[in-house]
């Protein structure tokens, strides 16, 4: 089975999964697009080494914390302050000021802004309506809600409080002004921050907050497949005022509802409610008993005239199967005369071609009701055909006595014809989006199917913005990725900085030890030769590396303590020092005192300790 986003669901497991945490933890993640959600859980699957979806749902139902780790998978928190300044200096020359000469000073300034995450854009939006009103208006006058799914983001937010880093973007000075250093973080301004409310909220299922000056969602929408933005479009809607500023990401865009949003500036994506408008009321008629011409038998001429002239061809028929009235249309159409009328409808051609009527008036009688056949086909000539609608009605008096049927034939031919023309049209384009398939594949699937219908043609825009949305979901994992390894990587320097400080500082105490000091790994290897060492036998540091000690050729005798350096080694204890005579690198004699000192840690290991003694 695949799922309209091309994903495979390997037999509706995935879906499974979305209910099952749907219902065991109210995050309805049903709605987000199916290709970057399966690879979102895949990610967090790999991470816990489970293949399959089944497997994993288990997975969760045995270990509850998993679901907050795969939250955090699935919901990217990539935010700022002021992300995309183009668009907040559009919105702070022109929007704002629009929305503060529209609401009356004795009214709040009411601003949501939905999918909040950690708070920035909620502050950001808190900063922009300070500069404008300046503080005091705004704490009197400003509310902003921020509303999110996330709980963990929400406490981040609620703290008002972000380190250096989150702040670069903004200019010193409004640094200063809605900031103030606390430890090593920095807080948003108290007075503001009480006009800034977080809640959690899910903007495809709670009840929309209302009476909304401007509703800020920037790369929300690009998460959610078509048929949940549709839904969340018309939660915003509600959410407005009149006159009320959508302002979404750069990625998104409203490409389908021209009908109650205006564009306000569609490279920075600022959408305007539609305000006024006007509704159109259908004709209506009103015929009153007795008026117009009374006499009856003129009514009856008014009648046959207006059948007669009627351009849908009219058969009557009595109960009995009798012709009793044809009109002009019909006689003109189907080949009959006036000499028809009287004759058995079976025994006309049209009772049985182009399709077989009888029963379908049988129908209408047996019913009591109207029947109707649709894009019924007759061959005028060999080149040309027409089409007709028939509809057959059964003829019922005041006293519900069924007197015959009128059988009316609707020529749709031209209607056909279009219908046609457009079918051919809808092929020519199915045809020429095909071709895009090779450059892009997942147009491929879209271009399939616009070829069923005109509707799927109106959509293609809204695929192609799909698609941007999907670069633009890739574009901020990246991000959340580079920032992790940005972590990861200022981590291992600092690690490295202090093993470095840690072995330049073990080298100085080696080298201002002045006797020999020779560390063995657990294999008997040279692991370090200070200074003392190199100047009592004559090796460098780098000749002996590795190598193996007893395997070393220099002027102690090694073999004479091989068996203490072993048991040492072995097992862990001090032997006594051992004197043993040996002879400088300069070839003079002289006598060296040997202590060994196991060395504690993985592997273990050997310290030996050469002094030189006066000679015996």
């Amino acid at each position: 089975m695949t799922t309209p986003d091309g994903e495979i669901d390997h037999g509706g497991e995935l879906e499974t999964l979305l209910c099952f945490i749907r219902d065991s933890r109210g995050f309805d993640f049903t709605g987000y697009k199916r290709t970057s959600l399966a690879r979102r859980i895949q990610k967090r699957m790999q991470t816990v080494k489970i293949a399959g979806y089944a497997e994993y749902r288990d997975y969760l139902e045995i270990n509850a914390e998993e679901f907050l780790e795969l939250f955090n998978t699935i919901l990217i928190n990539v935010t700022s302050f002021f992300r995309d300044p183009e668009a907040w200096t559009f919105l702070q020359t022109t929007v704002v000021p629009e929305l503060v000469a529209n609401v009356p000073p004795t009214e709040e300034i009411r601003i949501w802004s939905a999918g909040c995450s950690s708070g920035e854009e909620a502050y950001s939006l808190a900063m922009m309506l300070a500069e404008h009103l300046g503080i005091e208006e705004s704490t009197r006058r400003v509310k902003i809600y921020g509303t999110d799914v996330d709980e963990e983001a929400l406490r981040e937010a609620r703290t008002g409080l972000y380190s250096s880093k989150a702040l670069e973007r903004l200019p010193e000075e409004m640094r200063k002004k809605y900031f103030e250093a606390n430890g090593n973080l920095f807080a948003f301004r108290r007075d503001l921050r009480r006009r800034v409310i977080f809640g959690r909220h899910d903007i495809t299922r709670d009840a929309p907050i209302s009476r909304v000056d401007l509703l800020a969602c920037r790369n929300t929408l690009m998460y959610f497949n078509v048929e949940a933005q549709a839904k969340i479009i018309e939660r915003f809607h509600f959410a407005l005022n009149e006159g009320g500023h959508l302002f979404l990401g750069k990625a998104e865009m409203l490409l389908s509802d021209g009908v109650r949003f205006d564009v306000a500036n569609i490279r920075n994506r600022v959408f305007k409610l539609r305000t006024g408008g006007s509704t159109v009321r259908p004709v209506r008629f009103d015929v009153r008993a007795g008026a117009g011409v009374r006499d009856a038998n003129r009514r009856r001429h008014v009648s046959e005239l207006a059948l007669a002239s009627s351009p849908d061809s009219v058969l009557g028929i009595d109960r009995d199967g009798t012709v009793a009235l044809i009109n002009g249309s019909a006689r003109l159409q189907f080949g009959l005369s006036s000499n028809d009328v009287g004759r058995p409808f079976h025994d006309l051609e049209i009772s049985y071609r182009p399709i077989e009527l009888r029963s379908v008036v049988e129908q209408a009688h047996s019913e009591r009701r109207s029947v109707r056949v649709e894009s019924v086909r007759r061959q005028k000539t060999a080149e040309e055909a027409q089409y007709f609608d028939i509809v057959v009605r059964p003829l019922l008096t005041i006293d519900g006595e069924d007197i015959g049927a009128a059988i009316t034939f609707i020529d749709t031919t031209e209607a056909t014809r279009l219908q046609h023309e457009v079918k051919r049209v809808q092929e020519d384009l199915a045809t020429a989006y095909a071709e895009l398939q090779s450059t892009n594949a997942e147009l491929e699937t879209v271009n399939e199917e616009l070829q069923s219908s005109i509707e799927e043609l109106e959509t293609t825009n809204e695929e192609l913005q799909s698609t941007n949305e999907e670069l633009e979901t890739t574009n901020e994992e990246l991000q959340s990725g580079n920032e992790e390894l940005e972590t990861m990587n200022e981590e291992m320097r600092i690690r490295t900085a202090e093993l470095d400080e840690t072995r330049m500082f073990f080298e100085g105490v080696l080298s201002s030890v002045e006797a020999g000091v020779v560390v063995l790994d657990g294999e008997l290897q040279v692991r370090s030769w200070n200074r003392g060492a190199q100047e009592l036998w004559g090796l460098r540091a780098d000749e002996v590396y590795r190598q193996e000690f007893f395997g070393l050729d220099f002027g102690l005798p090694t073999d004479g303590i091989r068996e203490a350096v072993e048991l040492c080694n072995e097992s862990g204890h001090r032997p006594g020092q051992i004197e043993i005579d040996a002879m400088d690198r300069r070839g003079r004699p002289l006598v060296i005192s040997v202590s060994c000192s196991p060395l504690r840690g993985p592997g273990g290991g050997v310290v030996l300790l050469m002094e030189k003694r006066p000679s015996r």
